[in-house]
């Protein structure tokens, strides 16, 4: 009898607190970017990184699988364990455009990708080449009016977000141009300084600097509010009301991950993302820190889908 209460006390003396062994994260978390290394997406999951591993100690790893407009991470996290230690950079392409856009999903976003914490908002920009009359959306719009069919636009890809929130200006202003896809952001840009380009609709972050140099002219941010790196600049929906074009990143779990988890994740996230060196560090790269509770994340993440899909069907853009 001895022995056993020898044991037993040994045991409450080495054994975790109650739960303690279901504290989130007790083993490597693995982060996926569905999209090459050095964009945006692969920036805030290394801040995320970085921040993670120095306060849990235990390895945490970003992973680039890019394709199929970053489908083929998505999908791969989709399909990862339930436990947590797989986690998604997903984006407005990958988890509101994506769904209604590709025919052929091997998973269904809703269902098998669990909403933990939105994480930023980017505004895009509207930007012209600088030989286009136009300096206001008003005249912007009449410009096109004036010349429909005549102009062409350009866009980071066939589907992206800086394709559809052209398609959805269009939509909005009764307008028609020609769209050129370029493979990046980059690459448009490099056509409009080259004259090749009138217009486009793309990330402030990558675009801004060359409208403060005079190398393009923007006209006006794609968010409901103005941007605070350019508090001058309009909104497209001063003009257009109801106009609103965001690009936003969140993470997201597997489908089927225990709630306790995605609470503790979100409750992490939360934390990272109040300390002022990250808001310091997204703020320079243009971007609005925006973390939610895992249901607010859920609902928005929903209405986007929703949203994006009635665009997708208007403008009659499929890819196999």
């Amino acid at each position: 009898m001895r022995g056993i209460l020898a044991a037993f006390t040994l045991f409450l003396l080495i054994a975790p607190p109650a739960g303690a062994q279901d504290t989130w994260p007790q083993r490597q978390v693995t982060i996926v970017v569905p999209f090459a290394a050095g964009g945006s997406a692969d920036l805030i999951a290394r801040l995320l990184q970085q921040h993670l591993q120095a306060k849990s100690g235990v390895p945490v790893v970003v992973e680039n699988k890019s394709g199929a407009g970053g489908s083929i991470g998505a999908g791969f996290v989709a399909k990862a364990p339930a436990d947590g230690y797989t986690l998604l950079i997903g984006t407005v392409s990958t988890n509101a455009i994506n769904p209604s856009l590709y025919t052929r999903l091997n998973f269904d976003v809703g269902r098998d990708l669990q909403a933990v914490s939105l994480l930023v908002r980017f505004p895009n920009l509207l930007f012209v080449n600088p030989r286009i009359a136009a300096r206001t959306v008003p005249e912007l719009i009449g410009h096109l009016k004036a010349n429909d069919g005549k102009l062409n636009y350009g866009s980071s890809g066939i589907g992206t977000s800086s394709h559809l929130s052209v398609e959805m200006f269009e939509l909005a202003t009764g307008t028609k141009m020609t769209h050129i896809p370029f493979r990046s952001t980059a690459e448009e840009v490099n056509n409009m300084i080259g004259g090749q380009l009138d217009l486009a609709i793309d990330s402030m972050t990558t675009t801004w600097p060359f409208a403060q140099a005079g190398a393009v002219r923007a006209l006006a941010v794609t968010t409901p509010r103005r941007a605070a790196a350019a508090p001058d600049l309009p909104t497209i929906g001063e003009t257009l009301p109801g106009y609103e074009a965001t690009a936003w990143q969140g993470l997201f779990a597997p489908g089927g991950t225990a709630r306790t988890t995605v609470d503790a994740i979100a409750a992490e996230v939360d934390r990272i993302w109040n300390l002022p060196d990250v808001i310091r560090a997204l703020q320079a790269v243009g971007a609005e820190p925006a973390t939610t509770t895992p249901d607010e994340f859920t609902a928005y993440a929903k209405a986007e889908r929703v949203k994006w899909g009635d665009v997708v069907r208007a403008a009659g853009v499929k890819i196999e």
